[in-house]
């Protein structure tokens, strides 16, 4: 049996008492790493899939509706089953990254999968195959089936870049040493790496904290701190992306996808237009939104010239107050319960329950997520929970993915699953929802001052930053596509985007152009980006019809985020009489943004 790690001080990474911070019990999925029923699950998954292929290879097409139901029906299970081993398998390792036994019984996991699923790989492609008329006539025969359209109409979707049977089983099995290889070498290298800031050594995710301290040289001296250590390590970083450019690339060709971002597109099931409106609607707005803000805060903080350490300053007049854990559970869970009180209940076992893993420790992976798990069981939240103000925003924001996947699961394992683009909506509007109760109750104009001006730089990070990443993504995969790119190159196109999105009021210090080595998205999700963007505008739009007191919001509310997969945007945002394939969609979202740009230079004058 696996030894248990030591359980690390919860405070190690933050010298501060935050109170009794939770941690994940992941015996709801497997008690252990030689459980019976693990043990069992992996024996039953082997079978399964063998006996999948057995019945249904070849046969797909002479299937009447009974029949190709009972055939969806054992693949969600088989699904299921996969997704319970892995998602113990990887919240474990996400844990503990640095510890290689948690890293080898990930990848064995992880390969044993790779293998048994790889005869389910023909029902995909025998799906595709199926004509038209047919599919439909069986659909319209049978309505359990009938229920699954939107899985079909994705997985149809890729019916023109479909490669042979035998080549699509080559990819499937070959992943695990492909990009699942790349992306794990990243992954640990940055678990690894060490950051030492005035004598003190750190890991990466308490280094990009000191970013947000009150002392400016303590933000300039992690910086540096981060520069050179991603520039020790940049050879490294470079040979990943390039590699997963390139691997990109080649995959795409042989499936005829017209651009590197189409893959996403279609996995997204949204239309590449939607997209580009989006992004040039952003673009458009730098020198409203990003541009003034910054130049703002310039002033506030008694600076000509901006440094990219002060990007995420507190303001002169915030203090240094650390929210301990009882009161960020409190702020948010109360903020939850206003706005209906089911979606407090829904909140809440992540709190009793074992479903929130939040310290900082060592080798712990860095950032945020809710996993969603399997539908069967429910989603994890962790976090690297350090006590400052926006580490209660990033509760807020990643209990509502917890909140949005539980009551998806109602849909059942194949279409549970939310687009990447309106997966951000109910964690963004959970934030949205938590700042609107600290915002009302502000007692002094100081106070409802740094609140807004906290907002804008979140919604700044999670637009105008966003869509820049989504840029810098565009220019390095149609680089990459005519050849291998030295680090300076990858360099250059990282800071082409970052004066444009910031703005003119940034001086760029020595080393910012390492920066692009730490963001996990290029690596794990290629052009994953916008989908923050795309959830901000949106939650924005919906929160305006929220406030204008529409009577049904909650129930139309509640009904979208139970819709899951099963819908597209367009109908998902119809109740609410918002359509995100309008451009000017994009700018009543912005305009909010804008909106508290203007009230801050109004408390100025």
């Amino acid at each position: 049996m696996h030894t248990p790690q030591p359980v690390f001080d919860a405070n190690t990474s933050g010298g501060k008492d935050l109170g009794n911070l939770p941690e994940w019990d992941l015996s709801d999925l497997y008690p252990s790493t030689d459980s019976a029923q693990l043990e069992r699950d992996m024996a039953w998954l082997e079978k399964e899939c063998a006996a999948f292929a057995a019945d249904f290879e070849g046969k797909l097409a002479d299937l009447d509706a009974p029949g190709l139901l009972a055939a969806v029906q054992r693949y969600e299970q088989i699904d299921v089953i996969a997704g319970r081993i892995m998602s113990f398998a990887g919240l474990r390792y996400y844990q503990c990254t640095t510890d290689s036994d948690r890293a080898k019984f990930m990848a064995d996991c992880q390969d044993k999968i790779t293998t048994y699923t790889t005869p389910l790989v023909f029902y995909g492609l025998e799906f595709n195959r199926l004509d038209d008329d047919h599919l439909m006539g069986l659909l319209a025969a049978n309505a359990d089936l009938a229920r699954y359209k939107p899985v079909f109409d994705r997985m149809r979707a890729m019916k023109p870049h479909q490669l042979s049977d035998e080549l699509e089983k080559f990819l499937h099995d070959q992943s695990t040493v492909g990009s699942a290889a790349w992306n794990r070498l990243f992954d640990e290298t940055m678990a690894g790496l060490e950051f030492t800031v005035d004598g003190e050594t750190l890991n990466l995710e308490s280094t990009l904290n000191l970013l947000t301290e009150q002392d400016r040289s303590k933000r300039e001296a992690a910086t540096h701190a981060l520069a050179a250590v991603f520039q020790e390590n940049i050879k490294i970083f470079s040979r990943v992306h390039n590699t997963l450019a390139k691997e990109k690339e080649i995959e795409d060709r042989w499936r005829n996808m017209p651009t590197p971002q189409t893959g996403r597109h279609l996995s997204n099931h949204v239309e590449a237009e939607v997209v580009e409106a989006l992004r040039n609607a952003v673009v458009a707005a730098y020198p409203q939104l990003s541009h003034r803000y910054y130049a703002l805060k310039a002033k506030w903080m008694g600076l000509e010239r901006m440094q990219v350490w002060d990007r995420n300053a507190p303001l002169p007049m915030e203090s240094d107050r650390i929210v301990d854990w009882d009161e960020a559970t409190n702020t948010v869970m109360d903020a939850y319960a206003e706005f209906d009180p089911q979606m407090a209940e829904i909140a809440k076992p992540f709190f009793t329950d074992g479903w929130i893993d939040a310290a900082v420790k060592p080798g712990k992976a860095p950032g945020a997520f809710a996993h969603p798990t399997v539908t069967p069981v429910h989603p994890y939240v962790m976090l690297n929970y350090l006590g400052k103000p926006r580490d209660v925003m990033t509760l807020a924001h990643e209990l509502g993915h917890g909140v949005h996947q539980v009551l998806a699961a109602e849909q059942g394992e194949l279409l549970s699953s939310t687009p990447l683009t309106l997966a951000e909506t109910a964690s963004v509007f959970g934030e949205m929802l938590t700042f609107q109760k600290l915002l009302d109750g502000a007692k002094t104009k100081e106070e409802r001052k740094i609140l807004l001006a906290g907002k804008v730089e979140d919604m700044i990070n999670t637009v105008v930053r966003q869509i820049a990443f989504y840029d810098f993504e565009c220019k390095l995969h149609a680089a990459r596509a005519e050849g291998e790119l030295t680090p300076d190159d990858i360099n250059a196109l990282w800071m082409s985007v970052q004066a444009e999105s910031l703005g003119p009021v940034f001086d760029f210090a020595e080393g910012y152009e390492t920066f692009w080595a730490y963001i996990p998205h290029f690596v794990h999700s290629p052009f994953y980006v916008y989908a923050y963007a795309f959830g901000d505008g949106l939650v924005n739009a919906l929160y305006a019809v929220y406030a204008e007191g529409d009577p049904d919001f909650r129930t139309k509310y509640f009904d979208m985020l139970r819709a899951g997969g099963s819908k597209h945007h367009k109908e998902l945002l119809a109740p609410f009489g918002l359509d995100a394939s309008d451009p000017q969609f994009w700018d009543k979202g912005l305009s909010m943004i804008s909106g508290m740009i203007d009230e801050l230079e109004a408390m100025e004058a």
